[in-house]
């Protein structure tokens, strides 16, 4: 199987060496998405719901340009700097996926790039 590089303008560029996603066969996998403005760079960090909700529409930026869609989304994970902030992940979450949920880990973790609230990745299918 060809393994394609996905990259878009609406979501932000790597911050590393690591592509925004990869798609392989029906398959994409979007790396970890922070709360990062793509237009502005700015990192929200104040607020995890405004923080969840931006991680969101990088990844949905990701898959609409790897021809998919959340609707598509079959596995997420959440890495939260304070599990704490679950229940208002959750309320975000459910404005995303509201019917045909994914599968879902979420994990608190010691510390994420630059310091974020959250930082989310999916696994998603092509569109046929």
């Amino acid at each position: 199987m060809e393994k394609i590089v996905i990259s878009t303008n609406n979501a932000p560029a790597a911050i590393g060496p690591y592509s925004q996603a990869i798609k392989v066969g029906d398959f994409i996998f979007t790396s970890g998405q922070i709360p990062l403005n793509p237009k502005t760079g700015e990192l929200i960090s104040d607020d995890i719901k405004a923080a969840t909700r931006q991680c969101l529409e990088n990844i949905k930026a990701i898959l609409e340009a790897a021809g998919s869609s959340l609707e598509n989304v079959v596995k997420t994970t959440a890495f939260l700097k304070d599990l704490n902030d679950f229940a208002s992940v959750n309320e975000v979450y459910s404005e995303y996926f509201k019917e045909n949920m994914p599968a879902r880990s979420a994990v608190q973790i010691a510390r994420l790039p630059k310091d974020a609230l959250i930082e989310i990745e999916a696994i998603a299918i092509v569109k046929k």
